[in-house]
């Protein structure tokens, strides 16, 4: 056969496959069937349970039902407990955007060894259990507790703090600030200051400068601390259960008592795939919000 032969047939065959390279699948698959194992399959056996039968006398049955989906739906209990677990986070979340982003500014403005210091006490509450600050919070916002003692002295006398809603927005705060201060502070690293120092050379103001060169670059870290701080503040349990007492009920407690005290599992497992369906819908629709925003702000 002539070489102009083999050439054609070479090339008629194409070129030989390419062997797939099993490293990637090895690097992923422990992560994978991790998260496997602790997360989706705890969701799944969650959503299977909360579609059972239960009876108070013989306890979980084999068969299936929707009568805990639409107990949860038509009773106003729930429905209550629902609107303030996502209320209480809605106003923690506003609160540590309020309070973190300027502080991440000021932050980020800072200079060694002033920055190292501050951020260590932004930080420090990670620190410490959430229980510990929950009782610490219980101790601080009593009727006989250091605030109230303060109140005293200055003439105003005593205020009811302690197992009501202020209280659980206040530990939640103090909680969930540096998830906050953290993503915003990262996003403002990536900043270069000389634009915004360009600005107020062109003669604009310094609140200007804020509003049209910073805020927009670091929205993105402010969406990711939002996330999380929502998030995390949805689905509290000890400081609701610690400093919102057996009256201020939110969504984890409440899942909770029906697990432990009411041993009614199925309709515990409903009420929190409901609770995680609902921030997940909410979170992903404010995601999708902001992002498009700083899509049209940024290009």
């Amino acid at each position: 056969m002539s070489a102009t032969s083999q050439s054609a047939t070479s090339h008629s065959l194409g070129p030989p496959a390419a062997r797939a390279n099993p490293t990637p699948w090895l690097l992923v698959g422990p992560g994978s069937l991790f998260f496997l194992g602790l997360v989706v399959l705890p969701l799944v056996l969650t959503v299977i349970l909360s579609f059972h039968v239960y009876d108070h006398t013989t306890g979980i049955k084999n068969e299936f039902t929707l009568a805990h989906y639409i107990a949860v739906f038509s009773d106003d209990y729930y429905l209550g407990t629902f609107w303030r677990t996502l209320r209480l986070a809605f106003l923690t979340t506003l609160i540590c955007a309020v309070i973190g982003a300027p502080e991440a500014y000021i932050l980020s403005r800072m200079r060694d060894p002033w920055r190292s210091v501050f951020l260590l006490v932004i930080i420090g509450p990670l620190l410490v259990s959430v229980v510990v600050r929950a009782f610490g919070w219980s101790m601080l916002l009593g009727s006989t507790g250091l605030v109230n003692q303060t109140l005293q002295a200055l003439g105003l006398g005593t205020v009811k703090l302690l197992y009501t809603e202020t209280a659980i927005v206040i530990a939640l705060v103090h909680v969930m600030l540096p998830f906050m201060v953290i993503p915003v502070w990262t996003a403002l690293q990536k900043l270069d200051p000389m634009v915004e120092a360009a600005a107020l050379t062109l003669g604009a103001s310094h609140f200007t400068a804020l509003r049209r060169v910073v805020m927009p670059q670091v929205s993105l870290g402010m969406l990711s601390g939002s996330l999380i701080v929502f998030g995390l503040s949805a689905s509290a349990f000890a400081i609701p259960g610690l400093l919102g007492g057996r009256r201020l009920k939110m969504a984890a407690t409440l899942v909770y008592d029906e697990y432990m005290h009411e041993l009614n599992w199925p309709l515990g497992a409903a009420i929190a795939i409901i609770v995680l369906a609902a921030n997940l819908a909410i979170m992903l629709a404010y995601n999708r919000m902001v992002e498009a925003r700083a899509r049209r702000t940024l290009g």
